[in-house]
């Protein structure tokens, strides 16, 4: 329920705060049990769940990825148990096993949405892409001590241009605040009754603010459908920073109200207006390897998709019945509230037998990233946090399989780096093992052979080579398709361009990711021995990060690359070299993470023509890129 207006300081501005809610029609939302599933799934009235283009697009990933990872685990058998294996041998292949496994489910992936691009495959066979618009969806922004300036003007484009659409009575804006801050809940009050004021007579805006923010973000949209969701036929889903073009909220409604069988449709939204040197990476990154990775993504789903918690249109009836996120037992990180609440919906929805599926085909979609490597930690630890509590809810009773997939791969994109720092950890001391020890070339009589630890190092050469590309295969698999679109090889600022600035993020990506490996384990550590992850509101600013906050917080990780450099260099050379992109990464931690966060860094790339995306030649109005610095076309 809305809180009582004395508490922001109401007065005479009172009689405003309690029109800025419409009547209730509230809509019940039962917890769900994780235990036990009785119910029957509805009749699928669009065609059965599994096409065979999706069971075809599953064979050919899961296929694939099966093949590289036996070939993989096969050569680092190859490498490591050329004698007698050892605990430490056998260790080694199974932390190599687990590791490849989602690399090359990765490549795999790339793969079939490289193929699907470049060969027109229609993966949306069975999908209703269009229908007459005839129902009524809530517009949700929920924001918790956000920029009121930020949000609101986002609000105020997609308000104005949904209004001149022509469709603006199908859909009514609530900003659900959990704000806590009072002076930042008072902006939001002023701004929302401006906003109103402004689209008065065209677009209904309302504004409800929570005491407390239970729940937090699940809750919010809980206490929305709870007060409100029998007004709407739909809800679509926004993050404090999504925008989203008035063409594709219309399309992800028609596109609801054609299949009656959706119960939720993601976008794959296009990172954009952040002007760092590291976020200026990601949005080049995501824009130009996303196409390939989501195609491939939206044919292996199927109707059994995923949710990304925003940018998204749900069918509000289907989420009340069906998504109502009890409590976990025990105490925090693990029990509590859900957090990444988004998986365990999309798996709920699927459960009950509505259909959740990925349209990247709906452009318009459009989000922000955090500027820095130190935001996005941040951001990091809380999302950590809420993957591993997945494994909670991975083995709820009636869920489909590939809903727990998708909670496995959550799970497993945090786990993998405490993974792959205990293969160096154990690599390295396999190392020293065969570097301390000599053969003995007269054994007793018993013994035929030395039992310890040979390493065979050509094949390893081999296997690392392997390896790197089965990497790196998504980045060209998406490179070389940008190559053949004329918007996206354009917007990369020509094919040079394009190929310098992937050669350049796959240089950069690959010295900070031992950085982030040291980052992710720790959040694993800070988990296991319970320290709750808090919710903090999400730096959105393009600030530059304090150098001496960054010597602070990145010194450990210099000083671990110089003692694992130094380490590397004793037991051989070989393995120093070997070695050299983990620990010169780790070394230059500090003005790696400092220069990329820099706008000047950033603007310099511009400049230079690198990190350019499609969006910043368009200059569109509403992504607020700045006119006074254009960039010329491609030759």
């Amino acid at each position: 329920m809305s809180e009582p207006l004395e508490t922001l300081g109401g007065g005479a501005a009172g009689a405003f705060y309690h029109g800025l809610t419409p009547p209730e029609n509230p809509l019940e939302m039962p917890e769900q049990s994780l235990k036990s599933w009785y119910g029957e799934p509805p009749k699928t009235a669009s065609g059965p769940a599994l096409k065979e283009h999706t069971l075809a697009s599953r064979l050919f990933v899961f296929g694939i990825a099966a093949v590289l990872t036996v070939y993989g685990v096969w050569g680092m058998w190859k490498v490591v148990g050329q004698n007698d294996a050892t605990g430490l041998q056998y260790m080694l292949v199974v932390l190599f096993a687990f590791s490849f496994t989602w690399i090359a489910l990765a490549a795999a992936n790339a793969m079939l949405g490289f193929f699907a691009l470049i060969a027109r495959l229609d993966w949306r066979r069975g999908i209703a892409l269009r229908g007459k618009l005839s129902t009524r969806t809530a517009v949700l922004m929920p924001v918790y001590n956000e920029d009121t300036s930020k949000v609101f003007e986002n609000l105020t484009e997609m308000a104005e241009e949904l209004a001149a659409s022509g469709k603006a009575w199908h859909f009514d804006f609530f900003v659900l605040s959990d704000t806590t801050n009072l002076a930042i809940a008072r902006q939001e009050r002023e701004a929302a009754l401006r906003l109103r004021q402004t689209m008065l007579g065209r677009l209904n805006v309302y504004f409800r603010r929570r005491p407390e923010n239970v729940g937090r973000k699940a809750g919010n949209i809980a206490d929305f459908v709870r007060s409100w969701g029998g007004n709407y036929d739909f809800m679509l889903v926004l993050d404090a920073d999504s925008y989203m073009t008035a063409e594709s909220m219309i399309a992800l409604a028609e596109a609801m109200e054609a299949d009656s069988n959706a119960g939720l449709i993601q976008t794959v939204p296009r990172l954009v207006n952040k002007k760092t040197l590291f976020a200026r990476m990601q949005q080049f990154a995501t824009g130009t390897y996303g196409p390939v990775v989501s195609a491939g993504l939206a044919m292996v789903q199927g109707r059994e998709g995923n949710y990304w918690g925003h940018n998204a249109i749900i069918r509000t009836r289907a989420f009340a019945s069906s998504c109502g996120l009890p409590v976990l037992a025990g105490r925090k990180p693990f029990g509590g509230h859900i957090l990444s609440h988004d998986f365990v919906e999309a798996a709920l929805l699927r459960r009950a037998g509505w259909d959740v599926y990925m349209r990247p085909d709906i452009v318009g979609s459009y989000e922000e990233t955090p500027p820095t490597l130190t935001d996005h930690a941040v951001r990091d630890r809380r999302w950590a946090q809420g993957n591993l509590q997945h494994s909670k809810v991975i083995g709820a009773s009636g869920l489909h399989w590939m809903s727990r997939h998708h909670l496995l791969t959550g799970i497993m994109s945090y786990v993998a780096s405490p993974l792959w720092l205990m293969f160096l950890v154990v690599g390295i001391a396999l190392a020293w093992q065969a570097s301390a020890y000599q053969p003995d070339y007269f054994p007793d009589a018993h013994a035929l052979f030395p039992t310890w630890p040979q390493f065979d190092s050509q094949r390893a050469w081999t296997l690392l080579g392997f390896s790197a590309a089965v990497l790196l295969a998504p980045k060209v698999f998406a490179v070389l398709y940008a190559m053949t679109n004329k918007r996206m090889r354009k917007g990369a600022g020509g094919p040079l361009g394009l190929v310098f600035s992937f050669l350049l993020e796959t240089l950069l990506s690959a010295l900070l990711a031992p950085v982030l490996m040291l980052l992710q384990t720790g959040f694993i550590g800070q988990i296991l021995i319970a320290r709750d992850s808090g919710w903090n509101p999400q730096c959105r600013d393009d600030g530059t990060a304090s150098l001496l906050a960054t010597i602070k917080g990145y010194g450990f990780h210099s000083v671990f690359g110089l003692v694992l450099a130094g380490i590397t260099a004793y037991i051989s050379w070989q393995l120093f070299f070997w070695l050299l992109p983990v620990w010169l990464g780790l070394v230059l931690a500090i003005p790696l993470v400092y220069l990329s966060s820099l706008r000047a860094a950033g603007q310099g790339a511009r400049v230079l023509r690198i990190f350019l995306i499609p969006e910043e030649r368009e200059a569109r109005r509403r992504l607020r890129q700045p006119v006074a610095e254009p960039v010329a076309a491609a030759s």
